[in-house]
């Protein structure tokens, strides 16, 4: 098993006992595993089997499974409805005389629905449990088709995410060097902010301006930050490597990233930091909405 994505789209054709039919697979995006299922009348039988078939095989998407049926035209008797024939003609035999109008056409009649029926020869149980398992047989390979169409948008969207996981790497790097970290830098702009401090007010005490002090050097510092993002681009990789779904946990893994990005660019000032920041929380949305299409 592989990285899959929800989206997907698969048909296959049958034939069986005078039967032909398709089924039609289509998946998107979804939080959970919705299934909905349209039979054609008389195989309302199949709706659980089918359920059961797909829950077994996929784990989260909205999924559309349609089974369309026909049967060949020569096993099809049509046979003529006498008592709602005599009815109509009644009808039709008062309005002519209500309307002294002509009498109505053998061909108008059949065109009535109801006056003309379809008639299928009736199946055997041997003959159902056989076409239930032709049916549920080629859904297996409607299924499959689809799963291997998620399955190879799974590994597109893989390669993307590894890519922008690498442009998160060089971003944070890019931040992690700038030379406005420098603790020769980061003491010019504490020393700048302290006097701004000293300025509003005559004096402090020397406990109260080294809380000041420790205050601006903790506002300024995005170590922690930096340390967990590089600990985010590890736990991501390590899932894109796994085997079962994990649309969820990298789902919840891009937040963190969110979040990580958000504080640095508030403790940013430098724009050096600020730019790279940006560009950090846009590579993060490319992600989450990559993350959307993840089983």
């Amino acid at each position: 098993m592989s990285i899959k994505s929800m989206t997907g789209f698969a048909r296959a054709d049958g034939t069986h006992g005078g039967m032909s039919w398709y089924w039609e697979v289509r998946s998107v995006n979804g939080r959970g595993l919705d299934v909905r299922v349209r039979l054609p009348s008389g195989q309302e039988h199949l709706e659980q089997p089918v359920r059961k078939t797909v829950s077994g095989l996929l784990t989260r998407g909205n999924v559309n499974v349609q089974l369309v049926m026909q049967r060949d035209g020569g096993d099809v008797e049509i046979r003529i409805n006498e008592p709602a024939l005599k009815q109509v003609l009644a009808a039709a035999e008062t309005v002519r005389r209500m309307t002294d109008g002509p009498p109505v056409s053998a061909e108008t009649l059949l065109q009535i629905k109801g006056v003309l029926e379809i008639a299928e020869p009736e199946l055997g149980a041997g003959e159902k449990d056989a076409l239930q398992a032709a049916l549920l047989g080629s859904l297996d390979e409607a299924l499959a088709e689809m799963i291997a169409s998620r399955t190879a948008e799974g590994a597109s969207l893989v390669t993307a995410l590894n890519g922008l996981l690498s442009q998160i790497e060089e971003l944070v790097g890019k931040i992690d060097r700038s030379p406005s970290r420098t603790p020769e830098a980061i003491s010019v702009r504490i020393n700048e902010q302290l006097a701004r401090v000293l300025s509003d007010s005559a004096e402090l005490e020397p406990s109260r301006l080294h809380q000041e002090a420790a205050l601006l050097a903790a506002k300024a510092d995005i170590e922690e930050e930096l340390q967990r993002l590089r600990a985010h681009v590890g736990a991501a990789r390590e899932h894109l490597s796994q085997s079962v779904p994990v649309g969820r946990k990298l789902d919840f893994l891009t937040q963190e990233f969110n979040r990580e990005a958000n504080t640095i660019c508030s403790k940013s000032n430098d724009i050096d930091v600020t730019r790279a920041g940006l560009a950090l929380k846009a590579a993060i949305e490319q992600m989450r909405e990559q993350v959307q299409n993840i089983e």
